[in-house]
């Protein structure tokens, strides 16, 4: 099952602070708005998203059609075909995408231990 580009999304009490740390740690911006209080950050092939009041948890983030540089790859699982199979796996849908629909959309399940995983399609 291959479920697209990886990304941990962190909560972040304030944007600023965290991009000024992360930089530190030699990450750079990569897209995102920090006035619209979230931001993309990426050192080598590690990407995290920044998110001030977006979100009670950090997220594990997976995006299908896309590859460790936002770009799209020719080839992908839709998201819809993706819940599916987890479907069929026993596993719980928390938010489920609309399968009658394309296009862009998402769906989120959860570990055993509660951290939420969100697949999300941009295409």
């Amino acid at each position: 099952m291959e479920l697209g580009a990886f990304s941990v999304s962190l909560t972040v009490k304030d944007i600023n602070e965290s991009k000024a740390f992360y930089e530190k740690l030699g990450f750079q911006a990569f897209g995102g708005d920090p006035e619209q209080q979230w931001l993309i950050m990426k050192n080598g092939s590690c990407v995290i998203g920044l998110f001030q009041g977006m979100f009670e948890k950090n997220i594990l983030t997976f995006n299908p059609g896309w590859n460790q540089e936002a770009e799209n790859i020719d080839s992908f699982t839709d998201v819809r075909d993706l819940q599916q199979q987890l479907k069929g796996k026993g596993i719980k849908i928390l938010s489920e995408a609309d399968e009658a629909g394309e296009g862009p959309e998402s769906f989120t399940i959860e570990d055993p231990d509660g951290n939420p995983i969100l697949i999300d399609q941009h295409r």
